[in-house]
């Protein structure tokens, strides 16, 4: 059986089935780890989300940001133009995909693999265990019968410092930014999201999330997707593995069953015009 994680999707369908032929996926045998953003920007969102649904238990997908944005419209919360997620809103299968990608998980830590999937990184105070905990806290909230309450919270860079004081939706949204949306963060534990670019583009004071001096996951291996500008990167014992296919870059896979991780790429033809993010 071999395991492959792969970055953001973000609806591009065909380039995910040519990754996988790349890779000689066996959906009955083998297993894939997704980054998270399955939907939005791309093409084929709705084929996209159909297809890693009807592969059930072999695959696992943690939620990015882009997926809580679709549950958003799709509560009602925000409004869409996107065409790509337009076609999910009037699927006749919405409901069952809605509901799938609701319970996705924020975190997927597997012990005997040693390592562990997120969408856009560990807050670097955080341990493994603390991350699990709070990653508990809002999947509890967005598998319950009042996820639409969160969704008219979550958005917002604030608060942009833990404290375990934080209560409520701020403390929600927090954890929500941590796991999907972060970037950089000082040493003091300040979040910085609004800086989209390479490290280098940041503010004085801040410096990558796995950068950051005495982080406390510097022993896990963890993957992430969400920063196209950052590329595919192995440092610090973090993957990065969104390598910017929406913006015609690549689709990475990385095989984690194996001594060694093993990269796969395939390059994509660009589906949207503009800046890296």
């Amino acid at each position: 059986m071999a395991i492959y994680a792969i970055g953001d999707l973000q609806g591009c369908y065909d380039d995910f089935r040519r990754l996988l032929d790349q890779c000689h996926f066996k959906p009955d045998e083998d297993r894939l780890w997704l980054a998270g953003d399955l939907v939005s920007r791309g093409p084929k969102s709705l084929q996209t989300l159909r297809y890693v649904v009807s592969l059930g238990d072999r695959v696992i997908s943690v939620l990015g940001n882009h997926d809580l944005h679709m549950l958003a419209v799709d509560a009602g919360i925000k409004n869409t133009r996107d065409p790509d997620l337009i076609n999910i809103l009037e699927a006749h299968d919405r409901a069952e995909l809605m509901h799938w990608l609701r319970y996705r998980p924020l975190i997927h830590h597997d012990a005997s693999l040693a390592y562990t999937l997120v969408h856009a990184g560990i807050y670097p105070a955080w341990n493994l265990n603390q991350a699990q905990t709070y990653a508990a806290e809002l999947h509890t909230v967005l598998c319950s019968d009042h996820y639409r309450n969160f969704f008219e919270h979550m958005y917002g860079d604030q608060p942009d410092c833990w404290s375990e004081d934080l209560q409520g939706w701020e403390r929600l949204r927090f954890i929500c930014n941590s796991f999907s949306r972060m970037r950089f963060c000082s040493h003091s534990g300040q979040l910085y999201l609004q800086a989209k670019g390479p490290p280098g583009s940041q503010p004085p004071g801040f410096q990558p999330w796995y950068a950051v001096r005495n982080r406390k996951t510097q022993e896990q291996r963890i993957i992430f997707g969400h920063w196209s500008t950052l590329g595919r990167q192995s440092v610090d014992n973090v993957y990065a593995l969104d390598t910017g296919c929406i913006w015609g870059g690549e689709l990475t896979a990385l095989q984690i069953d194996t001594p060694e991780p093993r990269y796969i790429s395939v390059n994509c033809p660009m589906h949207r015009e503009g800046k890296l993010e």
